[in-house]
């Protein structure tokens, strides 16, 4: 249609393809599955209540028990994915859990990816970490920290974990929010047998909100957490058999998806995120890792913002930020439309 590629039209229009192209979602192309296709109950029995529909589930927790559900299959790699609305009002002590592990098969050496959400007091930002653990080296967990930039129990939002031979990306929505890149320095700690996938609900009163300081109140429950659109991609394996050829295929799959590669507008976006809302480090933890791990990529500038106890210096955003709404009167979350929303 374009006769001339000088003609001023045709810049326009390539520029806006590319840009769409940097902004389009990593999630478009997911399967849906229903629980009866991909899930089991795991515990809980009748605080587990599965839609009539089958296509999304809720995860209680009274005063008696909490509830989770595991995938029906283990997976040699994997992409694993769920929409997830989180309890609201007042939930502290309660964790909701999103994570892969093998720790039913291998008690002394599983391996496991975890996004935990550690509960939350109305009107402040909510928390969660992410953590990765492989061949059981749990005396060498690798958190990070985080405050979200909107309310998750107001609306779904889509929580993703990708696991390839290579990599490892965390995903809130369309924001990458860290990447792990396998080097062979980490050796049997870059999780490598098998893994289900696994979601709970329960009582960590004793750490998750504040170190502890805030409890769960029962006096708020049932807590719930929701879940649906559940999208699982990998090589179904039996974890005690040797791992058939046949997954090299899934790994090639799994590496073609755009869930696996990080563009130039998502990495800003995790640049974005991680300046302003990463709490805790274990790259910048020199007091329990006077030698950072080899994993990590020391970013000098954000280097500068963290105390030796990888924990972010007084004054920093989380601070500023602070004091801002305080000034505004207005809950944290609230306090800059700007970050509601980082692509």
């Amino acid at each position: 249609m374009f006769k001339s590629s000088h003609n001023p039209i045709f810049f326009i229009v390539i520029f806006l393809v590319l840009d769409l192209g940097l902004r389009s979602s990593a999630f478009t192309n997911l399967n849906s599955l229903s629980f009866e296709e991909s899930l089991s109950p795991l515990f809980g029995d009748g605080n587990l209540v599965r839609s009539p529909d089958d296509l999304s589930v809720r995860l209680l927790l009274d005063r008696y028990t909490g509830s989770g559900f595991i995938s029906s299959n283990m997976y040699q790699h994997g992409f694993y994915s769920s929409m997830i609305k989180l309890p609201a009002d007042y939930s502290a002590g309660v964790v909701v859990a999103f994570y892969t592990s093998n720790g039913d098969v291998f008690e002394k050496t599983h391996d496991e990816l975890d996004i935990e959400f550690l509960g939350n007091i109305k009107g402040k930002p909510w928390r969660f970490q992410t953590n990765l653990y492989g061949n059981g080296s749990t005396h060498r967990g690798r958190e990070e920290r985080y405050r979200l930039w909107f309310d998750p129990s107001k609306e779904f939002h889509r929580y993703s974990i990708l696991w390839t031979p290579h990599k490892i990306i965390f995903w809130v929505d369309d924001v990458p929010i860290r990447e792990v890149i396998r080097s062979d320095a980490m050796g049997a700690d870059y999780p490598a047998k098998p893994m289900a996938l696994y979601a709970t609900i329960w009582d960590a009163s004793d750490w998750a909100t504040s170190g502890g300081k805030y409890k769960a109140n029962y006096k708020f429950a049932p807590f719930t957490a929701e879940f649906k659109s559940f999208s699982l991609d990998g090589c179904s394996v039996d974890p005690i058999q040797e791992v058939p050829t046949y997954c090299s295929d899934s790994v090639d799959f799994l590496e073609s998806q755009d869930y696996s590669s990080i563009n130039s507008h998502q990495r800003a976006a995790m640049r974005r995120f991680r300046q302003r809302f990463m709490y805790y480090s274990y790259c910048y933890d020199t007091v329990r890792y006077p030698e950072p791990l080899p994993e990590c990529v020391i970013i000098p500038a954000e280097k500068d913002r963290f105390k030796e106890t990888g924990r972010l210096k007084f004054g920093g955003t989380e601070a500023r930020e602070r004091r801002r709404n305080h000034r505004q009167q207005r809950p944290v979350i609230e306090s800059d439309p700007d970050e509601r929303k980082l692509l």
